[in-house]
């Protein structure tokens, strides 16, 4: 008589997943900085600049020169160009195009005034959903493994710098409006320049350094 010896059960076995390796915030700054200044500071940076010293037609000729230029250097150096540049071009295309039409730097300034607001607005009211307008943002900047994006601690670190990006941005878009609209071109440069590097910069820190609590705070 065949005796059948039946197997003990063997546990399903989990998927690991690796565990996070620490972020430092040098290395957050190295990996966001040069995509942020390439395609959203010095861009305008390079406009204000030579709008001081040649005018309104030299501002646009440099900031369009500049984009462009940046654009084919990459391509001609094979390297990828980053979605920021690409945004850049088509928004430098569209207001230098408008502003030289026209001869009036109002209408040069007045769409980025109101980019500002619509992204603010996108910051606000993307906040509750499942994949929130900063998330894309964050994850362009700071790339992390696909599962820690569910994860309750960050779910709630989205809305929070959901919100805090949402209204530092709405504050931005109405300084801007008003020093647009009440003061001359050299003062709008000078004001808001300062202006809004404080602001940005300060809600910028106060995401990276939320960022970190967060990530202390994930299970490893």
């Amino acid at each position: 008589m065949t005796l059948l010896h039946s197997s003990p059960a063997v546990p399903a076995l989990r998927p690991v997943r690796p565990a996070l390796a620490p972020i430092s915030l040098k290395a957050v700054l190295r990996h966001a900085t040069p995509r942020v200044l390439e395609g959203m500071i010095l861009p305008v940076v390079v406009c204000y600049v030579a709008m001081v010293f040649t005018g309104l037609y030299g501002g646009l000729a440099a900031a369009t020169a500049w984009v462009y230029g940046r654009v084919a250097w990459r391509l001609v150096r094979r390297e990828t160009v980053s979605g920021m540049m690409l945004l850049a071009a088509g928004a430098i295309t569209v207001r230098a195009v408008v502003a030289a039409l026209n001869g009036n730097a109002v209408l040069f300034f007045l769409p980025e005034c109101l980019g500002v607001f619509c992204a603010s607005m996108g910051f606000l009211l993307t906040a509750p959903l499942r994949r929130p307008l900063i998330q894309r943002v964050a994850a362009d900047l700071v790339p992390l493994p696909g599962h820690l994006h569910e994860h309750p601690l960050m779910r709630r670190f989205y809305v929070r710098l959901s919100v805090l990006w949402g209204g530092a941005q709405l504050l931005n878009a109405g300084l801007t409006l008003w020093l647009l609209l009440s003061q001359s071109t050299e003062t709008y440069l000078i004001v808001r320049t300062s202006a809004v590097a404080v602001l940005l910069g300060g809600a910028g820190l106060a995401s990276v350094l939320s960022f970190r609590r967060c990530l202390r705070a994930l299970p490893g």
